[in-house]
């Protein structure tokens, strides 16, 4: 019985998706990217974007989503594998992702308190006789909050990647002879690299985009292109840069997916390909 006519039947639903919520949106920010503030046909919006003010943006941007997915790996690696080692893993698991069903608004706000003149931090610095620090509307507090919620999206797939982990691999490097610091560079990093790098896309790719967190903790110090992209569609009202913004920053996410893209048959019988 030939079954591609229901699989073609099946597969509608999600093409239409595909087509209503990716393809369209993305067509409709390229179309109004060649369009001025004024409704007129323009390339001047990627010219403007190729100016000293938007390219020290774009890097701007890269590099703070850079410092974001490094911290984030930094922190979740050695936890995920230790995570590995308890006994309860999948309980402490689960009380690590339980934050991120929090609305980030919320959390944003309780950091804020935090982070305040009046808040717990400065409160704890009292007892030690340090004076009041202005911790908010900083890069510091920028970049532990954005760690703080990307977090848990690192530990995932890191820790699905060291579950999977063979022991017996292991135990064959140290029987030649390799010590922990080999048998990790080796042989644990190379076979858990599809988990790192699924880890820095769901990181790396909205941490692009951050403009809340920008404006809530950074206080508009730190701007980015997401923050650019609110203010042009919500303050200027040129929708026509915005959009210009927006397709570059498109075109960022997908370079980013294919370089860090899972490649397959990565362990074949043991062995690293």
């Amino acid at each position: 019985m030939n079954n591609k006519p229901i699989r073609f039947l099946y597969s509608v639903p999600y093409f239409i998706w595909i087509l209503l919520f990716v393809i369209a949106p993305i067509a409709l920010v390229v179309y109004y990217s060649f369009f001025d503030i004024s409704g007129d046909f323009t390339f001047v919006n990627y010219k403007n974007f190729f100016s000293p003010v938007y390219l020290k943006l774009a890097v701007s941007s890269f590099w703070y989503a850079f410092l974001i997915t490094l911290f984030s790996l930094l922190v979740a690696y050695p936890t995920a594998y230790f995570l590995t080692k308890t006994k309860n893993k999948q309980l402490w698991l689960l009380l690590i992702i339980i934050p991120s069903w929090i609305n980030l608004l919320l959390k944003t706000y309780a950091f804020i308190g935090i982070f305040g003149l009046y808040g717990p931090i400065n409160a704890l610095f009292g007892l030690f006789g340090i004076s009041e620090k202005q911790i908010l509307f900083t890069d510091f507090s920028f970049i532990f909050v954005s760690v703080y919620i990307f977090i848990p999206f690192m530990i995932l797939p890191i820790f699905n990647s060291l579950d999977k982990l063979n022991p017996v691999l292991l135990d064959a490097s140290r029987d030649l002879g390799a010590n922990s610091w080999t048998t990790f560079r080796r042989v644990i990093w190379p076979m858990t690299m599809n988990g790192v790098k699924s880890g820095v896309q769901v990181v790396f790719i909205p941490a692009l985009s951050l403009f809340m967190i920008t404006r809530l903790i950074a206080g508009n110090k730190v701007i980015t292109l997401g923050t650019a992209i609110e203010q042009h569609f919500l303050v200027t009202q040129n929708w026509g840069m915005g959009s210009t913004l927006a397709v570059f920053l498109t075109l960022a996410m997908f370079l980013i997916m294919a370089i860090t893209r899972n490649e397959k048959g990565a362990v074949h019988n043991g062995k690293i390909k």
